[in-house]
This record gives C-alpha cells, structure tokens and sequence, in this order.
C-alpha cells in the first residue's frame, strides 16, 4: 500500500488529526505535523500498540472483515399519489484463517457476525421509525384523496342529473312555445313575415343551446371507469362550474364572445369617439372598443403602415373613425391652455394706459445719458413721486401724459420677447449720434423694430457737438428705408442733446402723439395680465421677476402664473422700490413668491387658484419641450419647402453675414433678384462682421437660415444654432451661395407632372371572353404596349375612355410588353364598349422637377 500523510490516516480512521499524532508518538514514532508521510511498517507498528493497549495480542491478523453499503429505492403509497423513498443498505462479513482460531476468538468473531455495534442499531432504529411514520402520512393523505374524490364524484353526478332535468325542461318550454306560435300563426295570419322570421330564428337559438348542453352533458359519461378520464373530470371541475353559473332561460339583448381576455360584441354599436391631436392606435382601438389588429388592418387600408404603439395625427384618425362606422369628436390637446384663455376674455370699461417705449441703439451713441437727463430733468413732487431708475424700469410724468421705459438687457433679450410673441413694446426710440451716423448695432436696432412691426421714433443725438450732421444721418437712414415724414415717410426724426436737454421736450410729445394714434387702452377692474421683463434669483428674497402689468389690476395675494412658473405673490415693490399693494395697467412692479425664474417674455396673469395654475405651468413645461424638438427638424433647409402650405407664396428667411460691406451688397442684391411668384427670398438681417450671438437669436426667432460669407460664427452663437437645430452654412465663393438658395428654392416649387406616349395599338376585332369581358385584337402600330400603364381608348382621335389594361396576351401567354408591328390581344379593366378601328393610346407620367 502506497505511503499516506497523516491527515489522510486520520481521515480514513475517522480520528481527530491531533489524536492521531499523540497515539503515533506514544507508540514511539517522530510524526509531528500532519503534512508528514506515513509507511506501511509504521501504520503496522500503530496498530500493533493500539491492539496492545486494548489488551489484544500484537501478532498477525487472522481475520479481514469486508463492509459494503448500497441504497436502493422503495415506493411508498398507490397509483401516482405514492412518492419514492431513498433506502440505504449496509453488509458487513468476517472471513478467519482455519486452523488458527481459538475458541475465544471464535466467540468474538461470532459475536462480529451476530451484528453490527449499538450505535448503528440505534440509527437503524430511528431510520425504520421514520420511515414507518413516512409510509403512515402517506397511506393517510392517499385515502383522504380518494375519500375526496368519491364526494366529488357523487356531486358530480348529481349535477348531471340536475342538468339533463333542466335540458328536458328546456325541450318541453321549446315544444309548448312552437305549439303556441303555430296557433297565432293560424289565428293571426296578418302577422308580417319579419315577425315570423324573427321567432324561428329565436326557436333555433334555443335548440342549438340545448345541443350543447347535451354534447356537455354525454362528455363526462364517455370515461367513468377510467382513472385518467377520472382526474379529467377533477382538472375540468372549475370550468364546468363557472359554466354552471350562467343564465339558461333568459336571453340577454347582447351576445358577446370572449376570447383572448377581451370582449367582442356581436352586434355593431356606433360609439361617439374622442379624437386628439395625436392618438396611438392603441388608444384608438381602446376607445373603439375593437382589437388594435382591427385598427391596424383599417390603417393598412388607408395605405398608413402603423403599429399599436404609434402615434398617427387627428386627419388619420378620424378617417379611421370614420371608417368603422364611429362618430368622431374633435377634443383638443390644449383644454387647459384653451380654458386658461377663455378666462382671460373679460369685458369692462376700457381706459387709456401709458405707452411702453423701448430705446435701442449703437454704443456710446448716448442712450443711457438720455435716459438719465428725462429722469433728472422730470423729477416732481407730485403722486408719482418722480422718476427712479429700478430694475430697468422706469416712470415719467410728461404734461401730456405718463410714459413708461423699459430697458431691456440688450438685443438679445429684445428679440426673445418678440419671439414668444409679447407685445410688451408700444413704441421703440432709436436714438443714432449725429456725429458717427448708423453703426452695425444701429442696423440691427432697425431690423428688429420692422419685423417686430413696432413703430419706430428716430431721435438724433449729440446735435450740440462740432462735427454733428444730421443730414447725413438722414441720408443714411433713408437708405435703410427709415424716410422722415419731412420726405414723405412715416418715422418722426426729432433733434435731441443729452447734455443741454434740447430735443427732450419734442422727443416725449412725439411718444405721446405716437401713443394717441395707437389708441392704446386697457381695463382697470380685471384680474392682472401682462408680461415678465426680467427675471433672477436673490440670495434673500429667492425668485424675483419684475412683470409690467398690461390688463387689469394686480393685487397682493393673487396667484399668479407666468410662463412655466407660478406662485402666490407674497409681496410687491413698484418703481420707486417701495411696497405696494396693487399695480395697475403700465406700471412694472416686483413680484416675489414664484416657484422660478420665467423667462424674458413670458405672459403673467392671474388665476383662480394655485392647483389650476400647477397644472397649467406643468402642462407648458411638456408642450415646450415638445415644440423645442420638433422645431429642431422643422428648420432644417433641406425639410423647410415641405412643411409649407401648398398654394401659399413660399419664402426662404436668410440671415446673412459678410465679411466686407461690397460683398454683402452684392449678396443681398443678388438673393433679391432670385425667386418668381411662388417662392422668394426674405434676408431678415445682413451685416458685416461675424455671426454673434444676436444673429443666431434673430434666426432662432423667424425660423432663418444663417449664411456667412468669409465670416465665422462665435462660440456662443455656434452652440446656440446647434441647441435650437437651426441650419447654418459657410461660404467663400458668390456662386456657390447662389447655387445653392436657387437649389433650395427650386425645391420648394411643385413639381411638374409631364405625359409621355408609350406605344398606341389599333383594334382590328373584338372578341368576347367569359373571365375578361370584351378582348380587342390588337396590332402595334407605334411604340410598345406595357402592361400596368395607363391608357386612353380613342374613337375618330377623340379620348371616348381613360383607364388601364386588365390583359395582355399573345398567342394565348400573359406578355408583359408588345413591341411595335407585332399582334397581341388587349383587355381594358371596366370597359366593354371596344369597337374595332378604335386606337388604345399607352402612356405614362413623371413628374419633372422645376427650375428658377
């Protein structure tokens, strides 16, 4: 036997492997640890002081016993109720050499033989008790189950009887009720044909029924002495009490199927369906009260390939609608923005308000020093208390009347008002420095004034310095077509200095003048209405907008919504920052209690109560977020001409840039020239420099294309144009950008849909088929005849029919294509009234794009 350490001696001994190491060193070995080596003489020396510390002789075995264990498998219980039981199987036997064996060795091997040691019969003896009481459960569950399955058994069949009771019932009602008909019938012959109709259909209705109660009946009968058929019966136990439970006698005025979870009426009801802006099929289907595969298969009808999960717009599903027999109710997605306005709607006595200016203009051309001479120079003692610059909102006092200034934090902002359509500017002043003329910013001011479609008053500043001309100035405006009403346009020009104060007095009677040709009013006793000016966030305070109140009053404590935000307003500072309760039609005022910051521009007004107004801003939320994406693929240039209505004049806004003023005149003339009267080019802004970040706003604004022409945009501006998906292109060559807008306007035509002539085949006899009708004998004359082309029938050169070919043959053989000279035979789909000598004309359109 092959050498073994320690520990794997004591693993097969079973001792512990310190236990081992004692008994090896008492019986005078060296092992220490048990990573040590054991031989075959040292295990024999072990064992021979282990024998003689037990008292047994040290000599030579003269007997081996020999052990095995096996498990076997016994089923406890019958049929398939029982369950197996792992059994396991120990033998041991004693094998003594002959001759050698003392009596009292004989003794103990007998006693060996006689059995194994007392702790193996007590395990044995738990062992055979457990599986006692194992075999006892079992045997008492088995019984229990077929002491439950005769009750069953018995109700079973007493059910059946019941049931073959009610079916001859059934049988005898349906008798006496066809006796009873047959003797109205004979009493009443007036009785109209519906009415009998109707009863035999009710009569077969009933018999029908009973059939299947019978089938039912004769099923559970079919196997009552198989066990298999047996526990059939068991497993079907709850559907044939649910079909129990069901009425026999009465007849509900709506039969209804069920099948995969979902009801299907019989009988068509036309439901009143509400139609959305946008509705998934799903949706649709639910509240149609049809499988979605139904609204689908309708779908694919229309030619719209949809799944249930999509989404199809308001025209799609109202000819689905329609379609299937529903009537269609138009609801509209915006309900809350819809009430919110129709609550806006008040009536009252209308009052004049001040007018609301705004004043723009180039750098260092003395906007802000004219500003402060109107607010040192109109300071009184009256009411109002004078003027104090606040927030970017200012009062004044003129003998005329009031005037309230805004001061809006650049261009930028400007153009974010006009482009969530505030119209919080009645009036824009540009004011232009008599000795510098107009400036880039100076265009830009007049770009914005006209396409907001403000009016616009042009006060010529700094007329008390040496190198002042004002002629110029006018000169240049006038190229701008700003034309003075001296030279017969319609833009006041008025002479003003900032420092001497000359000018001021005429500047302001002419926004009053302005004012009283506007006819601007508002109504006092209403719920308050107007626009966010500015908006930021204060340490201290939290949210703070400053609003400027347009309609109506507000008061403190309203709750107020503005934009995306809302709130209670908590407190309230006017113009002069002291607090104020209420605040009236062109008056700015602070408010405090938003849960934000609105945006500039943003429309405030006052609602009835704070839930109205959280759902209404969360509501404004999902729709802005909404628009913002889909405005991102409306704008691009390439999809710009086909989200135009048809019919419409088309136009292409462009934003252009250029890097010298030669080049941008010469683009911008050019870019006039182009166009017809169906599309056209509008350059809403053009100037020389780079693409700043007012461009990308203007173009953001009036859904412009921006064009720079040697010119780049800057950081800003680039990451706004790609926030907002507007398109922007670069350019070195004038041929190029030209090229490229005729290209897109050339797009946006429609196209032209021309007719080409195929191939004509002149009738030479008709002949008469049962599956087509009327099958003209042909033969080519010019060109080729194709099969699945439009065609003309023409009778002495006049077009008598237009159609298509249902057939064609030659020799017998579906042909795809005849060539000219040869014979062939033609069928015209829907018309029969083929003669011969008539000509079958085979022609085919394309559409042709078309070009500037």
């Amino acid at each position: 036997m092959a050498d073994v350490s320690v520990k794997q001696l004591a693993e097969t001994v079973g001792a512990p492997v310190d236990r081992l190491l004692k008994q090896m060193q008492d019986a005078g070995l060296t092992h220490k640890s048990e990573d040590e080596m054991v031989s075959e003489d040292e295990r024999q020396t072990l064992l021979g002081f282990l024998k003689q510390s037990h008292g047994e002789s040290a000599e030579a075995p003269k007997k081996i016993t020999l052990k095995r264990r096996s498990t076997a498998t016994l089923k406890a219980g019958q049929g398939r109720s029982g369950r197996n039981v792992s059994v396991e199987i120990r033998r041991k036997r004693t094998y003594v050499k002959g001759g050698d064996v003392s009596d009292e060795q004989k003794t103990a091997a007998a006693a060996q033989d006689a059995g194994p040691s007392q702790s193996e019969l007590e395990a044995k003896r738990i062992r055979d008790e457990d599986t006692a009481r194992k075999v006892a459960e079992e045997q008492t569950r088995n019984v229990e189950a077929e002491r439950k399955a005769d009750v069953e058994r018995k109700a079973e069949e007493e059910r059946i009887a019941a049931e073959q009771l009610a079916a001859q019932q059934e049988e005898q009602r349906i008798a006496e009720e066809a006796t009873k008909t047959k003797t109205q019938e004979t009493k009443k012959p007036t009785e109209t044909a519906a009415d009998i109709q109707a009863k035999e259909q009710a009569a077969e209705k009933g018999g029908k029924r009973v059939k299947g109660k019978e089938k039912d009946r004769k099923s559970p009968n079919a196997g009552r002495g198989d066990g298999k058929n047996r526990r059939r019966e068991l497993s079907l136990k709850s559907e044939r009490r649910t079909r129990r439970k069901q009425p026999r006698h009465r007849q509900a005025p709506l039969q209804v199927d069920q099948q995969g979870g979902e009801f299907k009426p019989t009988e068509f009801i036309s439901r009143e369906v509400e139609v959305g802006e946008l509705n998934s099929v799903g949706d649709l289907a639910q509240n149609m009260a049809v499988k979605a595969g139904e609204v689908i298969k309708t779908l694919m009808g229309l030619g719209v390939m949809a799944t249930i999960n999509q989404t199809i717009d308001q025209d799609t599903a109202t000819l689905v609608v329609e379609e299937m027999g529903h009537k269609v109710v138009h609801v509209s997605d915006d309900v809350l923005e819809e009430q919110h306005v129709a609550s806006l709607q008040i009536e009252g006595n209308i009052v004049g308000r001040a007018p609301v200016v705004t004043v723009m203009g180039h750098v260092d051309h003395g906007k802000t020093s004219l500003l402060d001479y109107i607010r040192k120079t109109r300071v009184t003692t009256g009411e109002a208390g004078g003027i104090t610059q606040h927030i970017g909102a200012y009062s004044v006092d003129t003998p005329a009347g009031s005037v309230t200034f805004i001061d809006t934090p650049g261009h930028a902002a400007f153009t974010s008002m006009r482009a969530r359509g505030a119209r919080i500017t009645d009036i824009v002043i540009l004011v232009v420095a008599a000795d510098d003329g107009v400036m880039p910013q100076t265009e830009e001011a007049i770009q914005h004034a006209k396409a907001a479609e403000v009016p616009m008053i042009v006060a010529i500043n700094k007329i008390d310095l040496e190198g002042a001309d004002p002629e110029r100035v006018t000169n240049e405006l006038s190229a701008k077509e700003v034309v003075p009403e001296e030279w017969g346009g319609d833009t006041q020009f008025v002479k003003v200095s900032a420092i001497t104060g000359e000018g001021v007095d005429t500047l302001l009677e002419s926004i009053v003048l302005q004012a009283e040709i506007l006819e601007l009013g508002a109504i006092e006793e209403a719920p308050g209405h107007g626009v966010v000016v500015e908006s930021r966030l204060d340490r201290g305070r939290g949210p703070v907008a400053t609003v400027l109140v347009q309609n109506g009053t507000l008061q403190q404590g309203d709750i107020v919504i503005a934009g995306e935000c809302y709130g209670r307003v908590r407190a309230m500072l006017d113009d002069n920052g002291n607090p104020t309760k209420t605040a009236g039609p062109s008056q700015p005022v602070e408010v405090l209690g938003l849960n934000g910051t609105p945006a500039a521009g943003d429309d405030f007004s006052v609602v009835s109560d704070e839930r109205s107004a959280r759902e209404l801003a969360e509501f404004r939320s999902d729709k802005s977020l909404e628009h913002r994406q889909a405005l991102q693929q409306a704008s691009k240039l390439e999809n710009m001409f086909a989200n135009m209505a048809e019919g419409e004049k088309r136009v292409l806004k462009l934003v252009v840039k250029a890097d010298v003023r030669g080049s941008l005149e010469a683009i911008v003339q050019a870019l006039a020239e182009i166009g017809n009267d169906e599309v056209s080019v509008q350059v809403l802004g053009s100037g020389v420099g780079g693409i700043s970040e007012s461009d990308a706003t203007m173009a953001v604004t009036y859904g412009a294309v921006v064009f720079g022409f040697n010119v780049r945009a800057d950081k800003s501006a680039k990451l706004h144009l790609e926030r907002e998906g507007i398109d922007l292109r670069y350019y070195s060559v004038i041929y190029e950008l030209l090229d490229d807008v005729k290209s897109v306007l050339s797009g946006m035509l429609s196209p032209e849909v021309r007719e080409e002539i195929v191939g004509v085949a002149q009738v030479r006899d008709v002949f008469r088929s049962p599956r087509f009708g009327a099958i003209a004998g042909c033969m080519v004359i010019e060109g080729n005849v194709v099969r699945n082309k439009p065609i003309r029938v023409l009778r002495d050169n006049i077009v008598i029919y237009e159609g298509e070919l249902e057939s064609l043959r030659r020799f017998k053989e579906d042909v795809n294509e005849v060539r000219n000279g040869t014979e062939c035979g033609i069928g015209v789909r829907n018309y029969n009234d083929v003669r011969s000598g008539d000509q079958i004309e085979v022609y085919d359109t394309k559409e042709v794009a078309r070009e500037l």
